[in-house]
């Protein structure tokens, strides 16, 4: 009986240790997708001696398909903002303007088509902030995947 008692805790844990974790499923994987950039005038095309400076964190959700986009920014004030579509060094069209230009600058896409999350995923975005002194864009950064 001695024997019966002593081994009935090794059997009970044996018994917990065999049913926990292998009906569990795995843990899910994080959908989200994070892209960030600095800006500065050095990174606008053509290149210009502002010292302002900003960052801009994007985090999409692969399930979704939609991004939020934190955009901070300083020595500059703003009359425009904007997501545009281009390779670093090229210009190209605006695809996300944003509403509101106070730093931060909040802003939260759609849904994105194949095409726009192919361009995401391919670092085909950058930050614009636009200015009255430099009004074709003050500071630049380029989306880039982490």
């Amino acid at each position: 009986m001695n024997r019966l008692i002593r081994f009935l805790p090794i059997l009970f844990l044996l018994i917990v240790n065999a049913s926990c974790g292998k009906d569990d499923p795995p843990p899910a994987p994080n959908p989200n997708t994070t892209f960030a950039a600095t800006l500065s005038g050095a990174s606008e095309v053509p290149a210009n001696a502002s010292t302002a400076t900003g960052t801009a964190t994007l985090t999409f959700n692969t399930t979704t398909k939609i991004f939020s986009v934190t955009v901070t920014y300083a020595g500059v004030t703003a009359t425009a903002g904007h997501i545009h579509k281009a390779a670093a060094g090229t210009n190209g069209a605006v695809v996300f303007p944003f509403a509101a230009l106070t730093s931060p600058i909040l802003y939260t896409s759609a849904s994105l088509n194949a095409t726009q999350e192919a361009d995401l995923n391919a670092n085909l975005y950058y930050v614009n902030i636009h200015s009255a002194a430099i009004p074709g864009g003050e500071i630049r950064g380029q989306l880039i995947k982490q």
